[in-house]
């Protein structure tokens, strides 16, 4: 339901009293935290922003924004690309990029007690002077924080091996609409404890309340030295059923990705790695443990029976990195508009087959750059950056949501729906699902003022 704000805008000198210069209503930080890094962008000004650096802050906030119906938007490095964080006309954006401490690491029990604002690199590497790592292993784990991972769900590389963020989160602490502060979720690996709140907060985008610390379990680094691997393909359709031969064997890698050669064009002219430009698509990806030479060398014969015209196994990390880079690289180039659909494996070599034909019919540059070891894909359309372009690139890319729904998948597998993907929700979801889910956050927002019209 839309929220119910009070006409005129509300005095911000209690707010101000309270929170004194964590509380910005000019300048260019507030324009700075008004956006994410979406095609999105804010209609008109906000009132102001909480740049908090405890979770009091957020609960200050949040009862002064549900006693005056302030929409608020939520926002952690802003590396969002579905217009989540993006500011409300009149609203109040709530920073976490300051609650960015690590307040516990338990290596006997493989946990840490992390604040939102907190870098999963970061997190990463404390964790690895203890012998662990921090599975979730998104492009943007140098960059993006913890609380925004936690709350889009988001995937990354490393999910065909170790799942998406709600598998490492064990607990959180969440502040709710009116500024209650809840725990949820235990230490413990099993809890069966009443209703499952943790999951339901988990990839819920700030429509429930705002994820202020996460307890996320943590796993021991593999023995052994990693290997990647590449292979080359003539036709992006012989690579996804590569993929599904290799996702049911054996041979499991922790990282498997797919970039088509559009992609890797623009990225090597980005970013020179000496990656080679495939005809049609490239597989990239990583074993590791004491076995991971012969798993590595497993995977590319699999590849090379499913035609691979160019095969080989490194020791290190260079075409990992040159994945990462894939969306500036594209962005620098004009391929602006970009969605996240996912599939079931098995569906892999229909799904390329079927963008192809949608991108010849709308005349419009569509590369593709997927996790294809867990069927999530990441095309990109080519657009100018004006509004006719965008809303040329748009039918693109509604056109590919179909297909991928229409395969058994999803509109989303990671960046989330936020504003961007939003009139899309019916594609998937039908209205007894979308009501279900509108009462949810009724329950918990009754002012429907946490990130309104937005994600569900």
């Amino acid at each position: 339901m839309p929220n119910e704000q009070h006409t005129g805008t509300p005095p911000l000198a209690d707010l101000k009293a309270q929170l004194g210069d964590k509380l910005l209503d000019t300048g260019p930080e507030l324009e700075r935290l008004s956006q994410d890094t979406s095609r999105y962008r804010p209609q008109h000004r906000p009132l102001a922003a909480v740049v908090a650096s405890h979770t009091d802050d957020v609960a200050t906030a949040l009862r002064w924004a549900n006693e005056h119906r302030v929409p608020v938007s939520v926002r952690g490095a802003g590396t969002g690309l579905a217009g989540g964080a993006v500011s409300y006309p009149n609203g109040l954006i709530i920073s976490l990029e300051r609650c960015n401490r690590i307040r516990d690491l338990d290596p006997v029990n493989r946990l840490a007690v992390v604040e939102a604002g907190v870098i999963p690199a970061d997190l990463d590497q404390a964790a690895r002077a203890h012998g662990l790592f921090f599975p979730p292993d998104p492009a943007s784990v140098e960059i993006s924080t913890v609380g925004g991972n936690i709350a889009t769900n988001a995937g990354g590389l490393r999910c065909i091996a170790h799942g998406v963020t709600r598998d490492s989160v064990a607990a959180l602490e969440v502040v709710l609409a009116d500024g209650t502060v809840i725990n949820t979720g235990t230490r413990t690996r099993k809890n069966v404890v009443g209703l499952d709140l943790t999951s339901l907060f988990v990839g819920s985008e700030g429509t429930l309340g705002v994820i202020t610390a996460a307890t996320v379990r943590l796993k021991p680094v593999p023995p052994g030295t990693p290997r990647t691997f590449r292979a080359s393909f003539d036709s992006i359709q012989a690579a996804g059923e590569a993929v599904t031969d290799i996702v049911n064997s054996e041979a499991q890698p922790e990282v498997l990705e797919l970039l088509d050669a559009y992609s890797v064009k623009i990225i090597e002219e980005f970013y020179p790695s000496g990656l080679t430009v495939p005809k049609a698509a490239v597989l990239i990806g990583q074993t590791v443990g004491h076995d991971a030479a012969e798993t590595a060398e497993a995977i590319t014969a699999i590849c090379a029976r499913h035609g691979a015209s160019e095969v080989a196994v490194a020791d290190n990390d260079a075409l990992l990195e040159a994945r990462r880079l894939a969306n500036p690289a594209l962005s620098a180039r004009g391929l602006r508009a970009s969605c996240d659909v996912g599939v079931p494996i098995g569906e892999l070599a229909n799904v390329f087959r079927g963008i192809e034909e949608i991108a010849e019919r709308h005349g419009r540059a569509v590369s593709i750059v997927a996790h294809a070891g867990d069927g999530n894909l990441h095309p990109t359309v080519e657009a100018g950056d004006t509004e006719e372009e965008y809303l040329a690139a748009e039918a693109v890319i509604v056109d590919i949501s179909k297909l991928a729904v229409s395969l058994g998948g999803t509109i989303s597998g990671e960046h989330g729906i936020g504003a961007v993907k939003h009139h899309e929700l019916p594609i998937q979801l039908d209205q007894a699902v979308r009501d279900t889910q509108q009462a949810i956050k009724h329950a918990l927002d009754p002012h429907g003022i946490l990130t309104p019209s937005r994600a569900i």
